[in-house]
This record gives C-alpha cells, sequence and structure tokens, in this order.
C-alpha cells in the first residue's frame, strides 16, 4: 500500500487562531453536480424535531479545556444531516465492509447503516461485501435489507465476515466502479482506514462520484482524536466477568492469586477501566508502565507484600504489557499479521509461569490464569455500546448523501463529527501514566509505579503542552480522566 496521508488536508483558518480540518466533499473534484433537497424534511419521525438540519458553518473543537489567552485551535466539520444532497434516494447503490479483527457492536453499525439508508433516504440498493477488503474482487456480495438485518444487533461477530489483509487498490475500485456502487461504508481498524483513504484517492482521480465513508474500530480504543471506539464499554464490561473469576478462585484458597489477561496492544485502556470499576484488582499491568519483576519495588516483592497482607490477590495484565521482559529467541518476535499488527507473546502465560517458578523456592502459592480475550471479542453489545453505533451509523449516511467523502466518523467531545482519515491514522491514543486517571488507578490498587523519579520527570517533560491550549488528548476528563 502507498502513503494515504500524502494527500494534502483542508485547512481553513479563522479568527483568534481558530483552524478547520475540513473533509473532502464532491464539489472539489466534480464542481458541476446538482443538489437535491433533504427527504428528511417530509419524514413524518423528524417533523417535531425544532432543528434537524446542521448549519453549514457549524463545527466542533477539539480542545475544550482552554486558557483565557489560548487560540480556538483545531475544529472539525460536525457531523449530521444537511438541507441538500447529493444522491438522489434510487440513485443509491450503497455497499457495506467489516474488516480486522472482531468487535462488539459490528452487527449493529451494519443494521443501523442499512435501517438509516432506507428509512431516512429511501435508499433500496444496499449490498454487504463478504470477507473483508478482498471480498471486493474474490468473492460474492449479500443483498441487504431492514428486514435481512432486523435482529443481527442481538449477536456477536459480524454477518459479513471479515479477514485481515487483502486490499488491492485498483482491484476494489474496479469492482465498485463494475457494480455500481456509488456509496462505501468502510469499518475497520487504524489498517482498514489507511486501505479507505487509497480507495478514495483512487477514486477521486478516476473521477468518479462514489463517497468513502470509514467507521473507525478497534476494542483497545487506541484510536486518536475521537472520544471512545465503540466496543470499549461492552469489552470492559466484559472484562468483569473474567476479573470477578478470578477474585473468587484467588480468596477461595490460601495465597491464592488469579491473574487476567485482558486486550490491549499497544494501549492499556481495558485493563485500566476494567480494574478501576472491579476494585477487586490488586495490580493491573499495562503496555505504557514499563515494570519490571525482580529486586526492590519489583512485581514479586508486591506480590510477596500482598500475599501476606491479604492471603490472596488479583492481577490484570493487557496483552501488550511486559513485552520487553520476554526473550528475544521467541519465534514472533518482529513478525507481523495480515493487517501489519506486531505478533505479541502471551505475555499472560508466560507471567504465569514466571511467578511460580519465583515462588516456587520460597512459598506455597495457588494461581489461576484466565485469559477471555475471544470472548469478550465475540459477544454482542451492550446498550450504550447500541446507541452509540447507531449515532455513528447515522452520522456516517448524512455525511455520505450531503456529498461529503474521504471521511471518518465520532464523536470529539461529546459531538460526532466528519475527522479526514490522516488524523486517525497518525499515531494510537494511550494511556497517560502522569494523567490523573493513572494515578486514580495507582490509589486504587496501591501497586508500585514501576518508575523511577527520572522515568517520571521525562514522561512529564514529554506530555507538557506546547501552548496555552491543553492538549485534547491528555485532557478528557470526561473520558481519560
Amino acid at each position: 500500500m502507498g502513503n494515504p496521508d500524502d494527500t494534502q488536508m483542508k485547512l481553513v483558518s479563522g479568527a483568534a487562531g481558530y483552524v478547520l480540518e475540513d473533509v473532502p466533499h464532491f464539489t472539489d473534484y466534480l464542481p458541476d453536480l446538482p443538489s437535491y433537497p433533504n427527504p428528511l424534511q417530509d419524514n413524518p419521525a423528524y417533523s417535531v424535531v425544532k432543528q434537524y438540519f446542521v448549519n453549514v458553518d457549524d463545527t466542533v473543537t477539539q480542545k475544550i479545556v482552554v486558557h483565557k489567552d489560548s487560540p480556538r485551535g483545531v475544529h472539525f466539520r460536525r457531523a449530521g444531516p444537511r438541507q441538500r444532497v447529493y444522491f438522489e434516494s434510487d440513485e443509491v447503490h450503497a455497499c457495506i465492509v467489516t474488516c480486522g479483527g472482531l468487535c462488539p457492536g459490528l452487527n449493529t453499525l451494519i443494521r443501523e447503516i442499512v435501517c438509516g439508508l432506507y428509512h431516512m433516504y429511501g435508499v433500496r440498493k444496499i449490498l454487504g461485501i463478504d470477507g473483508g477488503y478482498r471480498g471486493f474482487y474474490a468473492k460474492n456480495t449479500v443483498t441487504l435489507t431492514p428486514k435481512v438485518v432486523s435482529d443481527i444487533h442481538k449477536r456477536g461477530g459480524t454477518i459479513l465476515g471479515t479477514s485481515r489483509g487483502g486490499h488491492a487498490t485498483s482491484k476494489i475500485v474496479d469492482r465498485i466502479q463494475d457494480r455500481g456502487i456509488n456509496q462505501a461504508y468502510i469499518i475497520g481498524g487504524d489498517g482498514t482506514q489507511r486501505g479507505a483513504a487509497l480507495i478514495f484517492e483512487e477514486i477521486r482521480q478516476r473521477g468518479l462520484k462514489v463517497a468513502v465513508a470509514g467507521i473507525p474500530k478497534t476494542i483497545d480504543n487506541d484510536i486518536p482524536v475521537i472520544d471512545k471506539s465503540f466496543g470499549f464499554d461492552t469489552a470492559v464490561e466484559e472484562a468483569q466477568r473474567a476479573i470477578n473469576a478470578a477474585h473468587v478462585e484467588a480468596e477461595s484458597i490460601e495465597n491464592g492469586i488469579g491473574l487476567v489477561k485482558l486486550m490491549g496492544r499497544y494501549s492499556g485502556f481495558i485493563g485500566m477501566y476494567a480494574t478501576l470499576a472491579s476494585r477487586d484488582v490488586d495490580c493491573c499491568l499495562i503496555p505504557e508502565s514499563p515494570f519490571y519483576l525482580e529486586g526492590s519495588g519489583g512485581l514479586y516483592e508486591f506480590i510477596e507484600k500482598r500475599l501476606k497482607e491479604n492471603g490472596h490477590m488479583v492481577i490484570v495484565v493487557a496483552e501488550g504489557a511486559g513485552q520487553d521482559l520476554l526473550s528475544e529467541s521467541l519465534l514472533s518476535m518482529g513478525q507481523q499479521d495480515a493487517s501489519g499488527n506486531k505478533l505479541l507473546q502471551d505475555v499472560g502465560l508466560w507471567l504465569s509461569h514466571r511467578i511460580r517458578e519465583h515462588f516456587a523456592k520460597k512459598m506455597s502459592i495457588n494461581l489461576k490464569y484466565i485469559d477471555p480475550t475471544y470472548m469478550i471479542r465475540a459477544i454482542p453489545s451492550i446498550a450504550s455500546d447500541n446507541v452509540y453505533c447507531t449515532l455513528l451509523a447515522h452520522s456516517a449516511v448524512h455525511g455520505a448523501m450531503a456529498g461529503y467523502t474521504g471521511f471518518t466518523v465520532g464523536p470529539v467531545n461529546g459531538r460526532h463529527a466528519y475527522i479526514p482519515f490522516s488524523r486517525i491514522n497518525e499515531k494510537q491514543n494511550k494511556v497517560v501514566i502522569t494523567d490523573r486517571m493513572w494515578a486514580r488507578l495507582l490509589s486504587s490498587t496501591n501497586q508500585p509505579s514501576f518508575l523511577n523519579p527520572r522515568d517520571i520527570a521525562e514522561a512529564k517533560k514529554e506530555e507538557q503542552p506546547a501552548t496555552g491550549l491543553l492538549d485534547g488528548e491528555n485532557c478528557k476528563d470526561r473520558v481519560n480522566g
């Protein structure tokens, strides 16, 4: 794949340091397209809404914690229905594809895109692409109607199937063109969204009237800019069951240790929130916070101390934690999966062996290791995620109908917005261990920070805002603390 971030971002400047990072629109490269009145104005379901259409100048600020002399900063175009649309209902031929790993909420998104197009805009031609990106050119399609998708939100997984890799830009756009598709809804993680950006670029170069709308997916909550990723609430809720089981096992036997491995390849949000919600966890280990096993202040010392105090303990470890401690001779070091993700060693299994080996020489322990990863990925989404997925789906549909393209959608400080692909792909959202939320966790578990004063000073230096405008990534009191 090429680099989708090479495309120049649309920037609009305004007074007092206002900057709009805008998303592409059909009229950028197809200036003579006609527009039509939005059919929602005649929809009885919305007749009671006082101001349903979004003003063309509405934008959403990325950073809401400011000083009195701060510049207004970066904004994104607000999501929602516009008064004018660039598709007639019977003209639309939409497709939906799901890519990458499973995540609670995928079926809800599929359902709400289909029902949103059908009931709000009168669209009747909607296809599901079978099996991820390669399904565009290697598999059959599935016709989607409200009847077909009516109860799929009650199931886990995705009815369309998924896969990693398989991205071939020209072949995908060829099949989009051959089938007469003019709206593509692409659901997937950062690799999938990079692929969506390439598809959009190829479509723009060919001068096609095809809207490309991305919906970012990651159960780890590691997508930047947006407040939270769908499926995250469900993952934290389901993780409680594993932690509760570990706690019951641990407290039911002398010197019991319950060790739970949770998802979190590069970001420890699931582990952190599940730990804070549970209040039964004695130690939480995440990728962002290095730890060590032996010596003063190490994990072994803390385990021994907690067992002597309480007679049992629960440890939560994110899958990406402690990878630097695992032997470099292990086979998957440096290898990647088809999505470009680094293949990780099973830190939970490794840690359970190391703890057993260490305490075999000192004291009798009973350790139970629980890995609920695939159980969590495969369950249906809970109520809050179902509502969230509905808003994501409707925002994407409104954007595509209004002629926006080459965008991804998500909430920014509580308001849904259209975000350039490049902003989603530029970095990963991570737990800031010098932030208040991590301090709350340390206060809850009373675990050591495993950091020396020099590490803390360096971390604080790196996170220091460069201007009077506080960094929105690290100041989300509503979400991250």
